[in-house]
């Protein structure tokens, strides 16, 4: 398929970072995404959402829906290659999903690179499970109900997560929403690396710069807990819905790991959003396939949570 003509016209406002012009620093990055991003003028309204600091000093924001009694976690992980974007950004797609899907999204705020390195960020997620399975975030969620998601680093974080919980025997997670998720190296092989390298707006460059903030020795790129694909046992994860971006650097990646955990014996839903770039469920919230995916990932999750009822 052809690029939707809404992404065209997208791209054409020239509003996406090509890899020539990324500023030399991280900071500086921060400063040019947030004069670039745009908050929506209007959201949903969701019963309500409240800011917490956790006892590590990670900071969640809680979004509850209207709903009767204690309503299932879903914990969203933003992305940003490990280096930029917060919570903020995600607010259509936290309260969409919030609502149609009766669920406490609980969005973390974890510390970014090169100031905190891996394994920071994973390190603050995983806590943020073990707050909620815990009882942290009170009696209007469901401590023994988490799901866990995100999109790009939030999707690698949310697989990171799934596999510490495994193996440090941790709280149980009933699934993992992994959008346009990051898998692999950019010098891996993928054919998508080549083929959508520039003019998508996520571009091959801008990958490798943020591996060059999140990774301070490069023996760490042989960490699943950095990069999934390099782990040799994917069993007792967690069910997993995959959305892939058609034109995205990412898409082969996160459709190969896909086919490792139906492999390895994890029941997996994946669908490649065709005609699609990086960043259209939590960043270009203005695109017409956004609302969609945010339908989509409800509906995984109450198919979820009801079968576990």
């Amino acid at each position: 398929m052809t690029l939707d003509p809404a992404v065209k016209e997208l791209l054409a406002r020239s509003e996406l970072p090509e890899a020539p012009a990324l500023p030399p620093t991280a900071a500086e990055l921060r400063t040019a995404f947030a004069a670039s991003w745009q908050p929506p003028e209007t959201v949903e309204e969701v019963a309500s959402v409240t800011d917490h600091v956790l006892p590590s000093g990670v900071r969640v924001r809680v979004y509850l829906p209207d709903a009767a009694g204690a309503v299932p976690a879903f914990v969203w992980i933003h992305g940003g290659g490990w280096t930029i974007g917060s919570i903020d950004e995600n607010e259509v797609a936290s309260r969409a999903v919030c609502n149609a899907a009766k669920v406490a999204v609980v969005a973390v705020d974890y510390r970014l690179a090169p100031e905190n390195p891996f394994p920071a960020a994973p390190d603050d997620c995983y806590a943020v499970v073990e707050w909620l399975a815990s009882g942290g975030a009170g009696p209007s969620v469901d401590p023994g109900r988490i799901a866990i998601g995100g999109e790009s680093a939030g999707g690698n974080l949310s697989t990171v997560v799934s596999m510490m919980s495994r193996d440090r025997s941790g709280p149980p997670l009933a699934a993992q929403v992994l959008i346009c998720p990051v898998y692999g190296h950019p010098d891996d092989g993928f054919r998508s690396y080549t083929d959508f390298a520039e003019g998508f707006g996520m571009t091959a460059g801008a990958m490798r710069f943020f591996f060059d903030q999140y990774v301070s020795d490069p023996a760490q790129l042989n960490d699943p807990y950095l990069l999934p694909l390099r782990a040799s046992d994917l069993t007792g994860l967690p069910p997993a819905l995959v959305l892939t971006a058609e034109y995205d650097v990412l898409r082969d990646e996160g459709e190969e790991f896909a086919r490792r955990l139906t492999d390895a014996g994890t029941k997996v839903e994946m669908t490649r959003y065709a005609g699609q770039i990086h960043g259209f469920y939590g960043l270009y919230t203005d695109l017409p396939a956004s609302p969609r995916s945010h339908a989509h990932v409800a509906n995984f999750l109450t198919r979820t949570f009801d079968s576990r009822n």
